[in-house]
């Protein structure tokens, strides 16, 4: 076994997206066996304490077939229809499968706007951590019944590298019906080799990726960008063929399945980095000299009872920047309280939060997860 397969046998929460091709075709529909034997490995898996989120295609597919079309649609208002014929067979699917196991599952359907609003980015994210904190799988699906060609993220592989920063998950896998990616299209070139380990970020990889199927929206392209995104809060992607026995159990066993695309960075370093270059502050919390200690030596999250002072405008989500009590800039992060109600809790105990704003929020102002210390 290999370094980085080994890293993957230590993880402990993963993202599981499942491709359209893999799972539906447009005769057949859904292929319930096969949603039963992943489903059996998850909760093989859930046994020895994993945490799993599942991002599913397939409704789209199954919407096909209940309708009685020959083939996918172009027309987005149809794509959009058959999307809502067939989420109802592919949560159906699902829900049954889990059953059998007593395991709770919930739909979650999301659009890109969701994730591009801070507000509703930390909305998903709390239902999304509640959910998996209550032992329950969710199943995520883009919300293909609304989208439009402005909105929508285009194929489920960035759905699901935006679930996994979302979650912080560990490691993305990515089932497909191709063994991996390989070094050049195998569907021509009987020399192909599969690319078993690369880094996420080697620009080369999408010179050798290929085009998309005939049943899903996305290829091998949408897949390499998706490692990309995953790799930014530092989640390692597994491109595997679903269809392998036992593919998901051999992979926590470290087994040499598939294209592993390792971050350049550790988890929370490449998400701190991510969280400190890519946002501007939309306010400013001055801190007590116990909090900015705290912070910085501990690497705790920062509670209203150390704040001093809070200027400025700012949403739910949005980045606010930290200062000590010299004006010195101490951290950045995602706020988890508009400015009013920040400054209403600025100085309190976090027991205090439910009476003075009337409901209970996050004990925290910015949790430990969604603050970058400024070097």
């Amino acid at each position: 076994m290999s370094k980085d397969r080994a890293a993957l046998t230590n993880t402990s929460r993963w993202v599981i997206k499942v491709g359209t091709s893999l799972l539906t075709s447009v005769n057949d529909g859904l292929d319930q066996a096969i949603i039963d034997d992943w489903v059996a490995q998850i909760a093989a898996l859930r046994q020895q304490g994993m945490e799993f989120v599942l991002v599913s295609s397939g409704s789209i597919g199954e919407g096909v077939r209940r309708l009685g079309w020959d083939s996918r649609p172009p027309e987005i208002h149809k794509l959009q229809a058959a999307a809502a014929v067939g989420q109802m067979g592919l949560v159906q699917s699902y829900e049954s499968s889990f059953k059998r196991f007593g395991i709770i599952t919930a739909q979650v359907l999301l659009t890109h706007a969701d994730l591009a609003n801070r507000e509703r980015y930390l909305n998903a994210r709390s239902t999304l951590r509640a959910l998996i904190k209550l032992g329950v799988v969710p199943i995520v699906n883009e919300n293909d019944t609304v989208v439009n060609d402005e909105i929508r993220f285009g194929d489920n592989d960035t759905l699901a590298a935006l679930g996994a920063n979302l979650v912080e998950a560990e490691t993305l896998i990515i089932l497909t019906d191709q063994k991996g990616l390989f070094d050049c299209d195998p569907r021509t070139n009987p020399d192909a080799n599969l690319v078993q380990y690369a880094m996420a970020d080697d620009t080369s990889l999408l010179d050798v990726a290929g085009p998309a199927s005939d049943v899903g929206s996305g290829g091998m392209v949408t897949k390499v960008l998706a490692a990309q995104k995953a790799a930014r809060s530092g989640a390692s992607t597994v491109i595997v063929n679903g269809r392998i026995n036992n593919v998901l159990t051999r992979l926590r066993e470290g087994d040499e399945l598939g294209t592993l695309l390792r971050p350049g960075s550790n988890r929370m370093a490449a998400r701190k980095q991510w969280l400190a270059g890519q946002l501007r502050g939309s306010g400013r919390v001055t801190l007590d000299d116990g909090a900015v200690k705290v912070l910085r030596e501990s690497g705790r999250s920062l509670l209203p009872i150390g704040v001093k002072e809070v200027s400025g405008q700012f949403g739910r989500g949005e980045l606010v920047v930290c200062l000590d009590l010299r004006g010195n800039e101490v951290a950045r992060g995602l706020v988890n309280y508009n400015a009013e109600e920040a400054r209403l809790i600025a100085g309190k105990s976090s027991r205090f939060i439910e009476s003075i704003l009337g409901y209970a929020g996050e004990i925290e102002l910015i949790h430990r997860d969604n603050i970058a210390i400024t070097e």
